[in-house]
């Protein structure tokens, strides 16, 4: 993930950012005989403190289970959690970039303080944040913030790689429209450019052969998808895209 990018879709629409908290695992245990591992560590949370992180840091903490096993843990839950709720006295907006459903309380919690909760999360995000959260993307979708296979052309150009889901499907002619994100923007709510031009929402068009699973297309159009794509030039006209190369990345 790249923080630079979560910091400006955070900042959006000119937004001041107050307190921008990284919570990171260490194995300190590792780290005394793995100098690769201790190297790699330290330069991330140089990194991140030099684009304006607090780096808060979890120390793995190793246990024996009953059978004998070594398991680590570095939960940083209810640091996170604390931390919202005391900061929150000075925050207009709070951004959590988790899918874990143990923070559906947190959420309630900082709206009820008068602040607006947007949630940020990839994969096995929990339906009931998603429910509670004033609005909620997936990290698949906001421009560069995960990298895609070929990060050029730039994200949106012909020959680029971006992610979308599909808003219409007709499976008898097996034709359908995948929208995408074109850029960090304030009008997220506005996604259909057809009825908003401002919109930083794009459309391409797809036939189903394009698609590497195509059983998909019995449970389309969904929003519970979100699909990898190459974008090429359409026929259609000289601003129209079609997807192609279509992949599922990620199941809400």
């Amino acid at each position: 993930m790249q923080y630079d990018v979560l910091r400006e879709f955070a900042c959006r629409d000119n937004g001041e950012p107050v307190r921008l908290n990284a919570y990171v695992s260490y194995d300190a245990r590792r780290a005394k005989t793995d100098f690769d591992y201790r190297k790699k560590a330290e330069g991330f949370h140089s990194v991140l403190r030099d684009i304006g992180y607090k780096v808060i840091i979890k120390e793995v903490k190793w246990y024996v289970d009953e059978f004998g096993e070594q398991i680590q843990k570095a939960n940083a839950d209810l640091d996170l959690a604390v931390d919202a709720l005391l900061q929150s006295e000075n925050l207009d907006r709070v951004l959590i970039a988790s899918g874990d459903g143990d923070f559906v309380q947190v959420v309630r919690a900082l709206q009820n303080k008068g602040c607006r909760v947007e949630v940020v999360a990839l994969d096995n995000v929990s339906a009931a944040l998603r429910q509670e959260a004033d609005s909620f993307i997936s990290g698949y979708l906001i421009p560069n913030l995960i990298l895609t296979p070929n990060p050029t052309p730039e994200w949106g150009q012909v020959g680029s790689w971006v992610r979308g889901w599909c808003y219409y499907y007709d499976d008898a002619k097996g034709i359908g429209f995948m929208r995408y994100l074109t850029r960090i923007d304030k009008h997220l709510w506005l996604t259909d450019k057809r009825k908003h031009p401002e919109s930083p929402f794009e459309t391409c068009f797809f036939h189903f052969s394009k698609l590497q699973d195509e059983s998909l297309t019995a449970k389309l159009p969904s929003r519970e998808f979100i699909f990898e794509f190459k974008l090429a030039a359409s026929e259609r006209g000289p601003d129209k895209m079609n997807a192609t190369d279509i992949r599922l990345v990620s199941e809400l």
